[in-house]
């Protein structure tokens, strides 16, 4: 009995040299196998069912202690045991890279994570390495504080509060660490110069710098610079968006290999929402009985209603039953708590564990807020959305730059095309300016397309 144990797990190895030849990552795979077969003692492993490999995950991905590599060891080891050796039949078209890619959890510096702590957090800014963004933070504690207060005072997204804590650290450190109260306009110009000059900055990056060191000065430090005209300017490309055509939308969505990400994709082109309004979407974002999806709280603090195409109801009543399953069973194991927005979170305390909160894009893992020590589930991280798609264009021989992105522009686009007027397409994008909308009727007005080439008229 011994020899036949120790037989399998000699070919068990063997199978694990394809994934890598590190001997202390094939005992991880080892250990985490062997683990999965204690936990299913008297049940033979060819008698497995895929649900109880998802069973097995998803109550693993409930340990707090448990890191995203590590999450990521266990599914390897599952996928060589079941599908390299074994090659069982279920085994062969389970979804492991959906849930390899799903196992990336949200970094500390991550939006959703910085938003549920409430507090001033140091580590939020990447602009410069962090012993000198820690240094500069620790030379004017009472600035960025003010200047974060000033921020979060306007209900501006978390994202805009780390590029104006980025920005400011970068020009404070332009400037060897002087206090920004003691410089003047000058300076400012000098160092928006500098961008275009000696960093060969874009003008939207120009322009953002711009916006943080107005908002320091003016609404932090009360001292307004008006007369900053005439520095150079980083000149400002015009660009036209990259759209797809139907049937480049078709093939690819059909080439997206993992079937949560078609259906985002999907929603994000049959809805034109933005990629982070789609992973932010809650269980009560969707009505079904009106077919519409409510986006809260998009660009510019705004919320609009946008039409649930017929396609995906049905796939969209499997996404909540998924994540009611998911969430009675995290509740059942003493967590099943999501973010809530601070003000709502005081008024309804409770709410943060009904399900009509629950993200309907979830984790698979749940999260320990590394300030509060709270235990959530947050959304699924984004790039790993971005990165299928991407992957997905290759696959289908498109040969346009494709983003995520670019299925809001196909979606906008599409609906000029088919007759529907600009200002409905903008309310649907949600644009504040028609004139921001207007640059996708470039595929209908086709300047210069409609032309004859003299080379063809060459006889």
């Amino acid at each position: 009995m011994d020899e036949s144990i120790s037989r399998f797990w000699d070919k068990y190895i063997d199978f694990s040299k394809a994934y890598t030849n590190k001997e202390v990552v094939i005992n991880w795979y080892v250990r985490h196998a062997e683990a999965y077969i204690a936990a299913h003692k008297n049940v033979r492993l060819h008698r497995h069912t895929a649900e109880d490999v998802c069973d097995y995950l998803e109550e693993i991905g409930r340990d707090r202690n448990l890191l995203d590599w590590q999450y990521k060891q266990l599914i390897i080891s599952l996928k060589i045991l079941f599908h390299d050796f074994l090659k069982i039949s279920w085994a062969l078209s389970f979804p492991w890279d959906d849930w390899l890619s799903s196992a990336d959890n949200l970094p500390s510096s991550h939006p959703a994570v910085i938003e549920s702590r409430h507090v001033f957090d140091e580590s939020v800014d990447d602009a410069q390495t962090e012993s000198s963004t820690k240094k500069v933070k620790s030379l004017f504690p009472l600035l960025f504080e003010r200047l974060c207060i000033e921020i979060r005072s306007r209900q501006y997204s978390i994202r805009t509060e780390q590029v104006y804590v980025a920005w400011v650290v970068r020009f404070i450190l332009f400037h060897n660490a002087k206090d920004p109260s003691s410089l003047s306009s000058d300076d400012v110009v000098k160092y928006l110069e500098y961008l275009v000059v000696k960093r060969n900055v874009s003008a939207s990056t120009q322009s953002q710098a711009l916006n943080a060191l107005m908002f320091l000065y003016r609404k932090v430090l009360l001292s307004p610079m008006d007369d900053l005209d005439g520095f150079v300017r980083a000149k400002k490309p015009r660009k036209l968006p990259v759209v797809l055509s139907p049937a480049e939308i078709s093939a690819l969505l059909s080439s997206i290999n993992n079937n949560l990400h078609t259906f985002m994709a999907s929603l994000m082109y049959g809805c034109g929402m933005r990629l982070m309004e789609c992973v932010r979407l809650r269980v009560q974002d969707i009505d079904l009985s009106y077919k519409q999806i409510v986006v809260r709280n998009g660009k510019g603090k705004k919320d609009r209603l946008l039409p649930l195409p017929e396609k995906l109801i049905s796939k969209m009543i499997q996404q909540i039953e998924n994540v009611n399953l998911l969430h009675e069973a995290d509740l059942s194991a003493g967590y099943g708590e999501v973010y809530m927005p601070d003000a709502l979170s005081r008024k309804y305390p409770h709410a943060a564990k009904e399900l009509k909160w629950q993200f309907l894009f979830p984790s698979i893992k749940l999260s320990v807020d590394p300030r509060s020590s709270v235990v959530r589930r947050h959304y699924i991280h984004e790039s790993n959305v971005q990165k299928s798609i991407k992957l997905a264009a290759d696959k289908a021989g498109i040969l346009k730059r494709v983003s995520s992105h670019v299925l809001r522009h196909s979606f906008a686009t599409h609906l000029l095309s088919s007759g529907y007027d600009i200002r409905t397409v903008q309310e649907l994008l949600g644009h504040a300016d028609v004139s921001t909308t207007m640059i996708y009727t470039h595929v209908l007005n086709k300047p210069g397309v409609s032309v004859n080439s003299p080379l063809d008229n060459l006889l």
